[in-house]
């Protein structure tokens, strides 16, 4: 209305001015001095009252520009000291109920809530004006700012709440990244514990191992030493060799016991020729010594990597054992990867079903040095079933 109005004086001064010059300029023409002196006095007086006018809107327009930038210097200031309070947490609920808080400030609005991804407005839909801005980051959509209020909201409205949503959206962003990453810190503490508790484990149970194995063994041995020895000094030469013959049996014994124990601390056929070959192996192992058909479908663990084949292995070489004392007429073990990337070990037999907690525990201290899961349960056809499930971060880990 203002504009209007201010287009039209504009013209009637101009129309007055031009008709005034107009009026001078006949008066010249034909003589009439009076006439033209009054044109030219009434041109001058609308002239001055048009370029005071000229004057007076520019002035009034520049208040008018000096007032919106300073009323833009305000809302931006808001929207800093907003985002600003957005930012204060790392919370990502606390986040989005700060933005609803800072929105409904900054826009004077009536109502301000985050809407889920694709949530459809039904009786719920606020009363008055809406404005719906996505909060997006890298294309993946967390939610929508819907907001409301009485009077319409404008092109500028929409271009500044879509700047306070992004920002938002990021800042949950990286709330959820951080919150990943603590997750992912917390997790690797607890895989450092469970990996120093296992070693610990492991090198008191292969202490007891050799203090009541090997050690006891080659005490015999020294003692049977002492009595072929004494047999010799008395001239006793049938007892002596009988005690020899005796302390040789039980000294090859001592010795396989102690390469079996190297073999399956390190098997050097698992660093030499692979994973695959090593279970193969120790398949043959216990089917020469068991007479127990063992079927391997083995090749995936190939894939795997250096640290997570060694103590696989070991958790199948323990598997067998266990399996073994169940008297089974077969064994067969699998390893296959799984559709997110883990890999998956099933080793089942056909015997008695496994009933003692002392030999799943022993599996299962194994299995968390992996952070895998074990599940026990019986077979398809009688039996047992173990199941060792590897996650995709710990199968990829390769040796240092």
């Amino acid at each position: 209305m203002d504009g209007r109005f201010s287009r039209n004086a504009r013209g009637i001064l101009v129309g007055c001015t031009v008709g005034a010059a107009l009026v001078g300029a006949f008066g010249l023409a034909f003589g009439e001095a009076a006439v033209a002196a009054g044109g030219l006095v009434a041109s001058t007086a609308f002239f001055g009252a048009f370029a005071l006018y000229l004057i007076v809107s520019e002035r009034r327009r520049h208040e008018s520009a000096e007032d919106e930038l300073q009323a833009q210097t305000t809302f931006l200031e808001s929207l800093v000291d907003s985002i600003a309070a957005v930012s204060s947490t790392l919370d990502a609920a606390e986040i989005l109920d700060r933005t609803c808080d800072e929105a409904r400030r900054l826009f004077d609005a009536s109502s301000a809530r985050i809407l889920p991804p694709g949530h459809v407005s039904g009786t719920d839909r606020p009363a008055g004006e809406r404005m719906v801005v996505p909060l997006a980051v890298h294309g993946e959509l967390l939610g929508d700012l819907e907001l409301a209020r009485p009077d319409a909201f404008h092109r500028w409205d929409h271009m500044r709440a879509t700047v306070l949503a992004d920002f938002a959206a990021r800042m949950v962003e990286n709330s959820r990244l951080l919150e990943e990453a603590r997750d992912r810190e917390a997790e690797r503490e607890r895989l450092t514990e469970r990996l120093i508790t296992a070693e610990q484990d492991e090198r008191r149970r292969l202490s007891l191992f050799l203090h009541d194995g090997p050690l006891q063994s080659m005490s015999g041995i020294a003692l049977m030493h002492d009595a072929a020895l004494a047999a010799l000094q008395e001239g006793r030469t049938e007892d002596a060799a009988n005690v020899i013959e005796n302390s040789l049996q039980k000294e090859r014994d001592t010795i396989r016991v102690l390469r079996d124990l190297s073999f399956a601390i390190e098997p050097l056929v698992l660093r030499d020729q692979g994973f695959y070959a090593a279970v193969r192996a120790l398949a043959d192992q216990v089917e020469g010594t068991h007479r127990i058909t063992v079927v391997t479908h083995v090749e995936a663990g190939e894939r795997l990597g250096e640290k997570t084949q060694v103590a696989l292995y070991q958790i199948i070489r323990e598997s067998l054992n266990q399996a073994v004392r169940r008297r089974p007429l077969k064994i067969e073990v699998v390893v296959g990867e799984r559709e997110d990337g883990g890999f998956q070990t099933e080793i089942t037999d056909d015997g008695v079903e496994e009933r003692r907690r002392a030999s799943i525990e022993a599996i299962d201290e194994r299995v968390k040095i992996l952070n895998g899961r074990l599940e026990i349960d019986s077979g398809e056809n009688g039996g047992t079933l173990v199941r060792v499930v590897v996650p995709p971060y710990v199968a990829a880990a390769r040796g240092g």
